[in-house]
């Protein structure tokens, strides 16, 4: 079928038409927004705010995250022994600090570890042996941290006891001998036991001091951030806030609910006892820390 091309008369006419159509018609006014006010305006700063603030540390937490199921799935592998990380660690320490020193550290780890190990299973939980990362310290697999915030402090506490007691070894060494060696390994001894009952998680003392209930975390960070300024350094408050802080918001955003009232439903006489043991400890190794320190010199 074809179309036959219309003359020029005929399109002239009707661009006539067309136009004189159009000329009869009113033009819609344009259509102005209105000016945000100042409470969207002050929104939208604090949007840009976090989005700026909150951007370098979305591939920090994811990286975490990934180390840390990581970590957990290589405490489940057999080949990766306990013996064969400590070995690792200890060539990695010896790089900075020399073999003797090397060897006691990790050894204290060791000790420390294997404190909340022996608790879990007497708590009836699984638990695996120690898998240690080099400058980070270990890490052990287990489903859960007991039945009750009774049972999680008890597990919290038994590192920094255990590992307060393995120091005395090197302590009494350097007693006895004067050993700058000996000397140094028992304050790291006393100083990884103390940081670790800052009552914050996922650190030791967070676990402890759940008895007392999730207000107490907020103090713990408060504590880690004044740590962290006076003498750890910003890498405390990472590790912290990276591997702690998915556990910490949980289960403060659940405080309310029935299964966190069950977990923190603990006898007084309970909560006195726990607060009790760990103020003790925590002036023992303190003391202990500030009687070993040899400050260093260039």
């Amino acid at each position: 079928m074809s179309i036959a091309p219309q003359s020029g008369m005929e399109l002239s006419e009707q661009h006539a038409a067309a136009v004189g159509a159009y000329a009869g018609l009113e033009p819609e006014p344009p259509v102005i927004p209105e000016p945000p006010t100042a409470e969207e305006l002050d929104k939208e700063r604090k949007r840009s705010w976090l989005k700026k603030l909150g951007a370098p540390l979305i591939p920090l937490a994811v990286l975490a995250g990934k180390a840390k199921v990581l970590l957990l799935a290589l405490a489940k592998v057999k080949a990766v022994t306990t013996l064969g990380t400590m070995f690792i660690s200890v060539a990695a320490y010896a790089l900075a600090f020399g073999w003797p020193f090397a060897v006691g550290f990790v050894l204290l780890l060791f000790v420390h570890e294997m404190g909340h190990v022996i608790q879990l299973r007497r708590e009836g939980v699984e638990a695996s042996a120690p898998v240690f990362i080099p400058f980070v310290g270990a890490v052990i697999a287990a489903k859960s941290m007991g039945e009750n915030a009774a049972a999680e402090a008890r597990v919290g506490l038994a590192g920094p006891i255990l590992g307060t007691i393995g120091t005395l070894i090197p302590l009494a060494i350097w007693l006895a001998t004067g050993s700058d060696l000996w000397r140094a390994l028992a304050y790291i001894g006393f100083f990884i036991n103390l940081i670790n009952l800052l009552p914050v998680l996922p650190l030791d003392g967070g676990r402890a001091m759940a008895v007392l209930g999730p207000m107490i975390w907020i103090a713990g960070i408060l504590i880690a951030v004044a740590a962290t300024v006076i003498f750890l350094g910003p890498f405390m408050l990472l590790f912290v806030l990276l591997l702690g802080g998915p556990e910490l918001y949980h289960r403060f955003k659940n405080r309310h609910s029935e299964e966190s009232r069950d977990f923190h439903s603990i006898p007084t006489r309970t909560k006195l006892a726990v607060a009790a043991v760990y103020l003790s400890l925590t002036a023992l190794l303190v003391i202990g820390a500030a009687e070993t320190y040899v400050p260093h010199t260039l």
